[in-house]
């Protein structure tokens, strides 16, 4: 323990959510992890400094930047200490003190100084140094996760991580590093939580879309079209057919087993493209995997995804095993290289990035800005605080003549900047602030110049309208232009700021904005969130301030869905809790909450617009909904949603493929009974005079099931593989937390904690945990998640079966949760309780030669939903 932390005493009252997640800190930190989800203005850097004072260890405390890391230090002496007089800490890695304070490139550094990796291990042991504090970890990048990684696994420490946004977002390798780094998420402090103390302010997203130029639909249209004939003359093909039903594959597929296993998508391409040419699919393939005589897969349509995985295996993965083909796959690889569709050596029919690029990138979302400006300017008046963060400046475009505005084909900072200034009343509280190029008004140089001295800055006229001002420094002034342009936008001299999201978006801090425009297309939703942040902080000069968050996307003419842009929109969007559009609010994540239509046709891409606009400047209306929706709950909650599949509407498949199937056929028989009994009873009388009535009674029998038979067959079927869907998934509930409970995973108490499923009114299913913790949600989420999933690689699978269900071809096949499938004693506890909710099963281990086999058959069963979001997690204020 070391006594100089014993002087460290936080000299302020907490705030409720802090105080809440400190409660708990015994119980987070038994598995030596401590990972806090907490957006910015919730006092991360406070929380992180009490948990190293709780935890009396050495520390080395690692930020992304300077500053960050200089801001630990500062935090420390006026919150921790009544005269700012703690000694006992460092900012120099190679000399460590009590709290060492440091960044993850000086840690890497420092790591590559070491030939012998067992002496960079001995340094920290030799120091004592046994907390690690991770601050804004979704910045770790490879080389700094590597050498902490390394660091991990050759010394015990307490990892204490701070972030405001996990990277989701990244490839599953990337996420499954971040959470063994950092454990799994222990608490989040929720939005919600800082509007109700009034640390953050009301705030909405919105959504602004714009239509493609005519040039660029006519590009998307001719590349779509292109596909469509290619894919349709591949349809009848002779020479392609046959050389898929020459392939290995599917030629001698049991000598080729491990394959397979290894590369089941390739397979169930080939086997999709012969369904879709009407070719009979030798059913002896499929019994070598495990299917019997009678099974049948349900194929899903060949689409280009499909298409997609086909090439991607003959062009590239799989080119060297067909090199007797060579000649024939050239030709294939020339008329896809035609098509725009094989670059890189990468295979992409839907044209994710040669359209994204295009669309990203349209100059219509030119005009989606200058509309968005008139009407926050029509609204707020002097009051605006509009900043516009974009990736590129685009200096081509500086000194653009005035007639040639129109002709800007690309979105950046100094297009935006013409167009604001050309389109827009009042151009004098417009500025542009970048990392090499700034510009203000003329009319603003006498506020400027209360700041700074215009000795230490040079001003020149730009060409195509001498008042506007181009300024440079000229050495290293006392007050940087960032911080002088800052100060002019929070006084409100500048009203309407242009800049790149790489200098003012993380760490730049302006409290004053109340309209924020993302013109931003490159970067995760990591960085989208911190630019969000920018938006939402409370500002003192304005208690009632509310922040507008607009987000631009170019719809695909040829999607209604949206395209590209509108699905990376929504996945962005799973990181950001906000308050519902709807007329009763509630707060959640997720896109579904802005009420957008599921379809978006461009021709009402304007009306969609004006009624976005209109909700956009009715500011109060979102501080009522944030109060209204914050007094529904106390908590946010992770929940698990099974998504409705399908375009039919949600009562019309219920009655035919979902899950009350013999409730709807009991009705059914009810009327045509009726009907049935009348008709059969008056033809059949005389059966009754002349041979009694068993012989009546017997013949009716043999009606019915005549009549009946094959229906009721049909209905008993599909509820026993479906069941009551938000019972069944209740019931999967119970097993996953009556399994977490015996592993040792629930702290709350078993007894306190229900599981809660239900459906919505569009037919998905959610279920969740209620009376759970944090942590305890995420795990129940995250293992509900893989068991509904379609099938990847699982060590165990649960099957359920029994005499009755081979009998009817229904065999269910579900993944065992990989927090569960680690070890076999772990599955079998899975197991047991599974049998107590959901009946007989077996455990599968897949690793076996009998396992693989039957992991490729699950997966063939999942085939149809490779594609789709099954699954989705959501958290909802409760």
């Amino acid at each position: 323990m070391l006594k100089s932390l014993d002087d460290l005493e936080f000299i302020f009252p907490w705030r409720s959510y802090q105080a809440e997640l400190l409660k708990h800190f015994n119980s987070h930190i038994a598995d030596n992890h401590f990972h806090v989800i907490a957006p910015p203005g919730s006092g991360k850097t406070i929380l992180g400094l009490e948990i190293v004072r709780k935890l009396e260890k050495k520390t080395l405390v690692l930020a992304p930047t300077l500053t960050i890391r200089n801001q630990w230090e500062d935090r420390l002496q006026n919150f921790f200490t009544e005269n700012c007089d703690f000694e006992a800490y460092s900012f120099d890695i190679k000399a460590p003190s009590d709290i060492t304070f440091s960044t993850y490139q000086s840690l890497h550094a420092f790591y590559k100084t070491f030939e012998d990796k067992n002496d960079y291990y001995q340094f920290f042991k030799s120091h004592n140094i046994e907390t690690l504090v991770l601050d804004e970890a979704h910045h770790l990048k490879n080389a700094w996760w590597n050498c902490l990684m390394d660091l991990k696994r050759n010394s015990e420490f307490y990892i204490v991580a701070l972030t405001a946004t996990p990277p989701y977002d990244s490839s599953r390798a990337e996420v499954s590093k971040y959470f063994t780094l950092c454990g799994e998420v222990d608490d989040e402090i929720a939005v919600p939580d800082l509007v109700r103390e009034g640390d953050l302010s009301p705030h909405q997203d919105f959504v602004y879309f714009s239509k493609p130029e005519d040039l660029e639909i006519n590009f998307i249209v001719d590349y779509r079209r292109d596909i469509a004939d290619f894919k349709d003359k591949l349809l009848k093909d002779e020479v392609f057919i046959n050389f898929l039903i020459e392939h290995r594959f599917y030629k001698n597929p049991n000598w080729h087993l491990d394959e397979l296993y290894s590369n089941t998508e390739y397979f169930s391409a080939i086997l999709i493209f012969l369904y879709a040419c009407g070719f009979e699919i030798d059913h002896q393939k499929l019994e070598v995997l495990g299917f019997e005589k009678q099974e049948l897969i349900q194929f899903p349509k060949l689409d280009l995804h499909w298409l997609g995985i086909l090439f991607q295996n003959i062009l590239v993965l799989d080119r060297e095993q067909l090199i007797e083909q060579e000649k024939y796959i050239s030709t294939l690889e020339k008329q896809l290289r035609r098509l725009h569709v094989f670059e890189r050596n990468s295979v992409d029919f839907i044209g994710e990035q040669l359209l994204y690029k295009s669309l990203s990138n349209s100059p219509s979302k030119l005009k989606s800005i200058v509309s968005i400006v008139k009407a926050e300017r029509e609204s707020l008046k002097r009051d605006l605080r509009c900043v516009i963060l974009t990736d590129y400046i685009r200096k081509e475009f500086l000194n653009i003549k005035t007639e040639e505005i129109e002709d800007i084909d690309k979105i950046g900072v100094l297009p935006i900047f013409q167009y604001v200034r050309y389109y827009c009343n009042r151009p004098e509280e417009l500025a542009v602030l970048s990392g090499s190029i700034v510009i203000i008004h003329q009319s603003i140089l006498r506020h400027f110049e209360t700041i700074a001295s215009l000795d230490d800055f040079s001003f020149s006229s730009l060409q195509i309208d001498e008042s506007f001002l181009l300024v440079t420094s000229k050495g290293k002034p006392k007050n940087s232009i960032v911080s002088i342009l800052t100060q002019l936008f929070e006084a409100g001299y500048i009203r309407v700021l242009v800049g790149t999201k790489s200098l003012l978006g993380e760490g730049w801090d302006a409290p004053s904005i109340n309209s924020l425009i993302l013109a931003s297309f490159i970067g995760s939703f990591v960085s989208s969130n911190q630019m969000r942040g920018r938006a939402i902080r409370k500002d003192a000069n304005a208690p009632n301030k509310t922040g507008n968050i607009w987000h631009l996307a170019c719809v695909d003419p040829t999607d209604l869905d949206g395209g590209r842009e509108v699905d990376t929109l929504k996945r962005r969007f799973e990181a950001f809790v906000g308050v519902t559009n709807s007329t009763i609010p509630f707060i959640s994540n997720g896109f579904e909450r802005l009420n957008i239509p599921d379809e978006i046709p461009v021709e009402q891409i304007d009306t969609l617009n004006e009624s976005t606009l209109n909700v956009a400047t009715k500011r109060i209306l979102t501080t009522e909904k944030w109060n209204n929706a914050i007094g529904k709950g106390t908590k946010l909650t992770k929940e698990v949603k099974v998504l409705h599949q399908g375009k039919r509407p949600y009562k019309r498949q219920q009655q035919i493929y979902y899950f009350d199937v013999l409730r709807f056929f009991i009705v059914e028989l009810l009327f045509t009974m009726m009907l049935f009994y009348v008709e059969f009873v008056a033809q059949s009388f005389h059966l009754i005079l002349q041979r009694g009535v068993f012989y009546f009674i017997y013949a009716l029998l043999a009606a019915f099931i005549g009549v009946f038979g094959y229906k009721l067959w049909k209905a008993a079927k599909l509820y026993i593989r479906h069941g009551y869907l938000y019972k069944k998934i209740g019931k999967m509930g119970l097993a996953i937390l009556d399994t977490l409970d015996e592993l040792g995973y629930i702290t709350s108490g078993r007894a306190s904690i229900n599981v809660n499923s239900y459906v919505l009114g569009k037919g998905d299913v959610v279920c969740n945990l209620v009376g759970a913790n944090a942590l305890e949600n995420s795990l129940f989420a995250k293992a509900l998640t893989e068991l509904l999933e379609p099938i990847e690689s699982p060590r165990y699978l649960i099957v359920k079966t029994n005499f009755f269900r081979k009998r009817l071809d229904v065999e269910n096949f579900y993944p065992v949760p990989e927090l569960f499938g680690d070890k076999k004693e772990n599955a079998l506890v899975f197991q047991k309780h599974w049998k107590h909710y959901l009946g007989q099963s077996k455990l599968v281990f897949t690793r076996s030669v009998e396992g693989r086999k039957l992991l490729l058959k699950a997966r063939l069963f999942h085939v149809y939903n490779a594609f789709k979001e099954v699954t989705k997690e959501v958290m909802v204020w409760k």
